[in-house]
């Protein structure tokens, strides 16, 4: 990546915090960061003993042989305890732990104390089918109060969850509880999307026809009232289990490396990774990146990350880190735009949200939206603005700041992945002056380089982002398979960890994320990120959001093909097309100007939001398309070959 990516533009736009912001922000200068760099087993061992709760104190910080970590050795804790247990034992019982709306537009409010009774219940109710520490459970459910009540009962007693996704196929069942050897399926009969109920139950019972041979029992919660086929002996209704379970049930003591959850992700093989987190280092980092990148304020703040559990961003950023902070978070069923496209600005309003994280993808939906609809709302009560999952161009950055921050408030760009566990590289909001798209620096006690092509440090331009130590919350291995951890992380570049991101370091030092190493494309033997095109693209006025491929091409190699979708109020046509082609090259040079630039309708995303550049890529190559089963709508894909057919035929 060394040599060539000299075509991304550098943001000369720079956003120091706000001067009121800093004043009372939860820190507001240099001092963690000289704190870390001085001594940063140190450093990390003061956040565990300060937001961290220990039945039993840690003798060892760090305990680090490559590639495998311990954190905090020796000491036992039990991260519902830190989550529930000690906010009601110190007379914060009261407050709110969730703020829940259906999509329906039904609501609970849950509070620390009642979250603690109904997690005692379900545990309970686990530890009566039999499951006790270093079981599995597979977890496949809506974004209901179920969902973390769940989670939260086994970590109680030690069994491991695997979150599978709401939007995930009967297959990815079958793989992922065949991979963990889950014992037992907690499910739901459907959850809300855009006005109907979307199936799960029926999915289960689909995986379970097919494989997944340990699963023993299935809970389902109800949900949508649906009628249900449940099979005699093996299908049991939460609320009936519930209604039986004591409200009582100890938080039992673990050890600092007892295994929390496995979450699993896609790999370069058919074959998903079980990234396995266990509970000390991973609930210190969660806490302590909660705390500070959000400044979170648990007394008076209302946090609301816009996820999906069925990704770590919820785990860490919906689940543990908030509850550990004791905040109040709000919880939402459904999607964006239902019934109107005002929905997320609306909840904002209400509930007085104070902190709202986000997925680029969404702000450039909300920016194809327009203004109008935030500008509906009163969101006076937001004080800090985060985006998560991929890297943000610097329009949407910008349409962020003005449109939802009204021009005031601090906005925090987060690198991280489902194996970092936690915030990696990221502002923080009361110390770093920000740049529109770069997500600035590593946070403090994380250390980050970036290398050439043979492992040489890079100082200034494009290179492969690497960490260079062990991180608290870092994924312990892939479940299963110690191998294939030190092959797919470890083994690029010596004693480095490496996931496949690259990124570009500017004159002042800031980090600018390019996005995945196979996202780059080669153009003539220059190397072209996709993300600095697509934010070339969605600098155009007319162009609402955008993705980028490298297309086979005979003579350089690959060539780029854009796909736009345009903002209200314009009409494709070949000149728009040709013009938007054109801005690129203006905007980054003829060698980042797209061959071709296709207006769709809409680009092939998951249900999570993720753009599915595989398919768009089949597209331009003119190869048959893959599987398109866990897109949000697979009728987009035949769309976009058709437009495209259409414009080569043009």
């Amino acid at each position: 990546m060394s040599e060539t990516i000299g075509v991304y533009e550098i943001e000369d736009r720079s956003f120091p915090p706000p001067p009121d912001f800093a004043a009372q922000a939860n820190t507001n200068d240099r001092s963690l960061y000289e704190e870390a760099e001085a001594d940063y087993e140190a450093f990390w061992a003061r956040q565990a003993r300060e937001l961290v709760t220990w039945s039993k104190d840690f003798h060892t910080t760090l305990e680090w042989e490559l590639p495998f970590a311990k954190w905090f050795v020796g000491g036992e804790l039990n991260i519902t305890a830190n989550c529930l247990d000690r906010h009601v034992e110190a007379g914060r019982g009261d407050k709110v732990a969730y703020h829940w709306e259906g999509e329906p537009g039904d609501t609970v409010t849950i509070t620390y104390a009642e979250l603690l009774t109904e997690v005692c219940k379900f545990a309970n109710v686990l530890k009566a089918q039999g499951l006790g520490k270093g079981d599995r459970v597979a977890i496949y459910m809506p974004m209901i109060l179920e969902l973390p009540i769940a989670m939260l009962a086994c970590a109680r007693i030690g069994v491991a969850h695997s979150v599978i996704f709401g939007g995930f196929s009967a297959d990815a069942i079958v793989d992922r509880c065949d991979d963990a050897e889950a014992r037992l399926i907690i499910t739901a009969d459907a959850g809300y999307r855009r006005g109907a109920p979307s199936p799960l139950k029926a999915t289960v019972d689909t995986a379970l026809a097919s494989g997944a041979p340990t699963v023993e029992k299935v809970i389902v919660a109800n949900r949508c009232d649906l009628e249900l086929d449940m099979v005699d002996g093996r299908d049991l209704w939460w609320h009936e289990l519930m209604a039986d379970a004591a409200e009582h049930c100890p938080a039992e003591p673990m050890d600092s490396e007892q295994l929390l959850y496995i979450l699993y992700t896609s790999g370069t093989t058919a074959k998903p990774k079980g990234i396995m987190h266990t509970t000390g280092g991973y609930l210190t980092q969660v806490a302590f990146s909660h705390k500070y990148v959000f400044d979170i304020k648990p007394e008076t703040d209302i946090y609301w990350c816009a996820a999906d559990i069925g990704w770590v961003t919820g785990h860490s950023y919906i689940v543990y880190g908030p509850l550990a902070n004791g905040v109040t978070s709000v919880m939402y069923e459904g999607t964006p735009d239902t019934p109107s496209q005002d929905r997320l600005w609306d909840i904002a309003e209400r509930y007085g949200v104070t902190q709202l994280y986000t997925a680029p993808t969404a702000i450039r939906m909300f920016m194809k939206w327009g203004a109008q609809e935030p500008a509906k709302h009163d969101l006076s009560t937001l004080r800090v603005l985060g985006t998560v999952g991929e890297p943000i161009n610097p329009e949407a950055w910008m349409w962020y700041h003005e449109h939802i921050g009204g021009n005031g408030r601090p906005i925090v760009d987060t690198w991280w992945q489902t194996e970092t566990g936690g915030h990696m590289i990221s502002p923080l909001p009361g110390v770093t002056t920000t740049k529109p798209g770069s997500a600035c620096h590593a946070i403090p006690g994380v250390f980050a380089e970036l290398v050439d092509d043979n492992g040489n440090v890079v100082t200034n331009g494009g290179g492969y982002l690497t960490i260079t130590r062990p991180w608290p919350a870092m994924l312990r291995g892939i479940w299963g398979d110690d191998e294939r951890y030190r092959e797919t992380y470890w083994s690029t570049f010596e004693g480095r960890y490496f996931a496949g991101d690259g990124a570009k370091l500017d004159d002042d030092g800031y980090l600018w994320l390019l996005g995945r190493v196979d996202d780059v494309m080669n153009i003539s033997g220059h190397r072209i990120s996709t993300t600095e095109v697509e934010s070339a693209l969605v600098d155009h006025a007319s162009v609402a959001e955008a993705a980028v491929v490298g297309a086979t091409d005979d003579v350089t190699g690959q060539a780029i093909v854009g796909y736009v979708i345009l903002r209200g109020g314009n009409e494709p046509s070949q000149e728009l097309g040709d013009e938007i082609r054109e801005h690129v090259g203006v905007k980054l040079g003829k060698i980042a100007r797209p061959k071709t630039v296709i207006i769709v309708p809409d680009l092939p995303k998951t249900r999570s939001g993720k753009i599915m550049r595989r398919l768009l890529r089949d597209v331009a190559d003119g190869r048959e398309l893959g599987d398109t089963t866990t897109l949000a709508d697979p009728g987009v894909v035949t769309e976009i070959a058709d437009r495209a057919a259409t414009d080569d035929e043009a």
